[in-house]
């Protein structure tokens, strides 16, 4: 199984980047759910949202602005980050898990993902 994020670059505060996460290695896309985190310099790495069928869920600092999908025929998911923040400033990695969806309180812990991409950096800045 690999994971393929890219995506990230240079943004101005206020504008939009989309994020991608390519899925390989599974014979179905049933099988897994995927998450994103981040890790912005000096901070431990966190949740910023998480997709399984319809059930979507995110972290209270991004939710209004940060939108996930997925496309199951072209096995990747997507990140749409709106109206981003220098606090936004991170490496943005997509993990997956095997199995069943997650529960609300337990999608931002990372001992729940079995696979990891590596990250793509995403610098927002004037």
């Amino acid at each position: 199984v690999q994971l393929q994020a890219s995506g990230g670059g240079l943004v101005q505060p206020r504008g939009s980047v989309r994020l991608s996460c390519a899925v390989s290695g599974f014979p179905s896309s049933d099988l897994y759910t995927i998450a994103w985190f981040r890790q912005a310099p000096g901070k431990e790495r966190e949740g910023v949202s998480y997709i399984a069928d319809s059930t979507k869920f995110y972290a209270g600092s991004v939710k209004g602005r940060f939108t996930i999908s997925r496309d199951n025929a072209k096995n990747t998911v997507y990140l749409q980050m709106n109206n981003v923040k220098p606090d936004d400033t991170a490496v943005y990695y997509c993990a997956a898990r095997r199995g069943f969806r997650l529960i609300a309180s337990a999608w931002g812990q990372q001992e729940h993902y079995d696979y990891w991409g590596k990250g793509t950096l995403v610098t927002v800045s004037s």
